[in-house]
This record gives C-alpha cells, structure tokens and sequence, in this order.
C-alpha cells in the first residue's frame, strides 16, 4: 500500500523501518574508530523520525552494573541527560539491568512510588514520555536506547517498541565490535611491546655470553669465602638493594648474579652495566632508553636496561663512577620505580631490583659531594665486602684447578699436575688484580705448557706486591693505579694486542684507556734502552 494511505502511525513505523535498514547497512562496514560520529548522527535521525525530542544510548559496562559511556542528541533548549543524573536513578537502572523495558507515557502517572530520584528528575527537567530498552547480546547487557519526549506526550505502541529494540542491537552490536576491536588493538600493543623487550632482552644476553669472564661459579672454602656466602644467603631471598664492595677482579658480578639466582626473580634476566665503561654522555641512553631522533644518531627507539630488566635485577658496577646528574634519575627510579626515556616525556613504570657494586670508598665520596648522600644511603641498604684474594690464599689451589678444568678441552691441553712450588708461588704472590689475574696467570701458563704439568714463569709477580707487604691501608685508586702501571710497564705499554695490558689485566682496550686517563696514569718518557723492560709473559722460560 503507497504510504500516502497509511495512517500515522503505520508511517512512523515505515520510516523507522527504512530508518534500521539504512543504518544496519552503514554499520555494518563502518571503521570502529568513526563510530561516535555516527551513532550521534543516528540518534539525530530517531529525534526527527519519531518526532520526540531527545535520544540517548547508554553504555553499559560488561557485568552490566555501570553506565561507561553516554551518547545523545536533543533539540536546542532540550536539556541532556548528565551521567550524574543517570546514576542517581536508582529504579531506572535497576529496571535495565533486569533487561525490562521502561515505558512511560505519562511521567507524573506512571513512575512507582518508589521512583523519588525519577520523578525529581521529571519535574526538574520537563519530561512528559520516555521508552528505553535494554540490549542483551549473547545473554550480556550491552547498552540501552532511550527516547523521550519535553513538549508533549506520547504513546509507545509494541510495534515501534520491537523496531526500537532493532535499531538499538544494530547499535549496541557495533559498540561491541568496536569494544572487541579496541582490546584486540590493546593486545597487539601489549605484544609488540613484549617482543621489542624480548628482542632487546635477547641481545643483551647475546653481547653478555660473547663479553663473559668465565666465572661459573664461586669457587673456595675458606672462612672469608663463606662469611660472604652466608650474607648472600641471607639477603637474596628479600628483594633488598644490595651493595658490593672490594676490589676490581674480585668477582662482584659473580656475587650479583649469586643473588640473583638464589631471589624469587630468578626467572628474569640479571642485566648488567659498567658505569666506568661508558663515555657520560653514553649512559643515561643506556640506562633509560631513547625514543627515536632524541639525539644525532638516534635511529630507531632503544629499550634502556631498567625496562629490559623489569621483573628482575639490575647490575650497576662501578656506582662510583656515575656522573652526578645521573644520580638523582637514579635515585628516583630507586624510591618511584618511575624514569622517562631520552627524548620522551611519557612516565615509564618498572619494578626492578637494583645490586650496585663499586671499588671506590663512597663515604669518602659523599665527602667530597661526588656523591649523593641519600643515593647512598638508598643503595647500601644490606652493604657486602668481598675480600681480596690475598686474605683467603688457601682458595688458591682451588681456583687454579677450576680454571684448568675450564680452559684445558678449548686450549687443546691436558694439565695433570701442578708442582708445590708452582702453588706455593701463586699463594705467596699479593694478586693485586685479585681472582681475575690469578685467571689470566693461569690461562697463559696453559698455553706455555706442552706437557701433562703447569708450567708457570716466575717471572708473572715482577714489579708487583708481594704477600709480605700488604696494601690493605691504601685507597683502592692507588692500588688500581699501581697494579694498572706495573702491567703496563711488563707490556712494554702496549694496550692491544695478545699478550698486552688489556689482555692481562681482562680488560676492553678503550675500557683500559678510560680507567689510565680517570686514574692519571702517563707513559714515562722513553727510555734509553728496550732491555730496562721485564719481558711479557708468553709462557715458561726455556
């Protein structure tokens, strides 16, 4: 029949009808991210189709209990309906949670006795009728449509209800994609950020496997050993910042990753940084991160090691050489657990144990202002002090028979013995670059040794101190020094190379050169003949 010879209500319910098709259609292909838009204009179109005066769709929360999200469109002078009203209606929302239709025709009439914050609201606002019905999708309240009229009454037949209620799924089933959609985005993120951190993560333990010290355990018995031992023991558990203190080549790391081990984080990387390895302009970027063109040669975003280390531990040797515009970022991310990468001012969050080692005297340190008094305090919550080899020598024989297992299948040797005199020798020699010297002592050997015995060279303790003359009541700089000096003098002065000073002493070369120039250590001027120079130690004299 033409629609001219309907009445008016079959014509309302045509237009509303044609009014689902077009808006089902539109829907139907729309990106999630134009939707407001269109549901705006959709409510537009119920206002002029139906002629009442205002439209509003609810959001409902995905237990249904709380409204999350309002869309309306209302004639000029209409009042809308503020999320604050619309929670205060207690019955109203308790109706659409039960999913029932509310139908008004006559506000002042037809709200219960115990509607009272309704029929305020009513009064207040001027409203005459209004239709709202809930949306379940898959037995789930999505959301609600409302209609209502401020100018006049009107009725709410069941036909117009039942085409209300089909608009409103094709609404509430597009929020729902969109809800989907938006999770699935949040997903991904979540994932890609999870695979940058796992990349990152892969590197930096691929560069830790390839930089290695060999140290595969904590090797002795002695009563110092196991002192320090028993505090690992007591600390690791607790998630506590830890300080390590003692002498370069003590095996610090070693201790950290101890802890580490034996701590409920054990299952997340231990990432380590050298402070004194870093040029300062180096080591915010890779303590923190960057973003993308934060500086020249920033090419592409980098995780720092505190996110990298998330859930587990962070290393931080040589504290003490942390540049003082550093320490208070440090400090911070220590009490906040909060830092920005380079370049960004997006607040990053972690949760990271922080074990700190150092071989400079950090009192003497916080003195002289180099550094921060309550950065200090904040890392020396539970302080531990590694002893130098030469106050437990009767480990010795232990560390030399662990570094021959280690090394003898890649060196191609087979060591079997290793004379009294040879051991007496390395247990009365000071080993003034500690466990780490006495390594590469030991590794050179092998290469020297054709048979089944170690044969060491003598000569390895030259220019250096002996057992006899302890060094324990000097600084740790001026042990440093003199050691770094006496290798270098045994080198000829030569830092690269096999067999040369940064080989010896288990060093980077440019880590090397950068400890020289921190430590003020000069070549002498030449002098007048090469034979002056003790001879490097390729092995055993012939």
């Amino acid at each position: 029949m033409p629609s001219e010879h309907l009445d008016p209500v079959e014509r309302e319910l045509e237009s509303f009808e044609r009014l689902t098709a077009d808006i089902s259609s539109r829907f139907g292909y729309l990106p999630v991210d134009e939707l407001s838009g269109a549901i705006e204009d959709t409510l537009h179109r119920i206002v002029e189709t139906l002629d009442v005066d205002r439209s509003t769709f609810f959001e409902l929360s995905d237990t249904g209990g709380t409204i999350e999200a309002m869309h309306f469109w209302a004639r000029p002078d209409i009042p809308p309906l503020r999320l604050s009203d619309a929670e205060g209606l207690r019955w109203y929302l308790g109706r659409l949670r039960r999913g029932e239709i509310v139908r008004v025709v006559e506000a002042e009439r037809d709200l219960p006795l115990d509607a009272d914050p309704e029929r305020t609201y009513v009064r207040q606002a001027g409203m005459k009728s209004n239709l709202t019905v809930p949306v379940l999708i898959g037995g789930q309240l999505v959301g609600a449509l409302a209609v209502g009229t401020f100018r006049h009454r009107r009725e709410w037949p069941e036909p117009l209800v039942d085409r209300v209620r089909l608009l409103a799924q094709v609404i509430a089933a597009a929020l729902l994609r969109r809800r989907q959609e938006l999770a699935l985005r949040a997903s991904l993120a979540e994932v890609e950020r999870l695979n940058r951190r796992l990349q990152a993560e892969n590197i930096y333990l691929h560069e830790e496997l390839k930089s290695s010290h060999h140290f595969d355990e904590i090797v002795g018995t002695s009563d110092a050993l196991r002192l320090v031992l028993g505090l690992v023991d007591q600390v690791a558990p607790t998630g506590s910042t830890v300080l390590l203190l003692g002498e370069s080549g003590t095996g610090k790391e070693l201790f950290a990753r101890a802890i580490h081990d034996g701590s409920p984080r054990r299952q997340r990387p231990l990432v380590s940084v050298n402070c004194a390895a870093l040029p300062s302009g180096l080591i915010e970027s890779e303590l923190f991160g960057h973003e993308k063109g934060a500086f020249t040669g920033a090419m592409a975003q980098r995780l720092g090691r505190f996110e990298i280390a998330d859930g587990g531990t962070l290393f931080l040797d040589e504290i003490g050489d942390l540049p003082p515009d550093l320490q208070g970022r440090l400090l911070r991310v220590l009490q906040e657990g909060e830092f920005e990468r380079v370049g960004s001012s997006r607040t990053m969050r972690v949760d990271v144990r922080l074990i700190a080692a150092t071989n400079h005297d950090l009192e003497a340190a916080v003195r002289d202002r180099r550094f921060r008094e309550d950065l200090y305090y904040r890392l020396s919550v539970f302080p531990i002090v590694l002893p130098p080899l030469r106050d437990h020598p009767e480990d010795i024989p232990q560390l030399v028979w662990s570094f021959i297992t280690r090394h003898q299948r890649r060196m191609g040797r087979h060591i079997e013995r290793v004379t009294r005199a040879t051991m007496d020798a390395l247990q009365r020699y000071d080993w003034p670059g500690n466990v780490r010297e006495l390594q590469n002592v030991v590794e050179r050997a092998m290469i020297g040794s054709t048979g089944d015995v170690l044969e060491i060279d003598q000569t390895f303790s030259r220019g250096r101190r002996r057992a006899t003359s302890r060094s324990g009541d000097r600084g740790l700089a001026a042990v440093e020094r003199e050691h770094i000096t006496a290798v270098l003098d045994e080198c000829r002065w030569r830092i690269n190379g096999p067999g040369h000073a940064a080989e010896t002493l288990g060093l980077h070369p440019n880590t090397l050169r950068f400890r020289m120039k921190k430590l003020g250590i000069t070549r002498p001027a030449r002098r007048a003949t090469r034979g002056n120079h003790p001879p490097s130690i390729v092995g055993p004299q012939r």
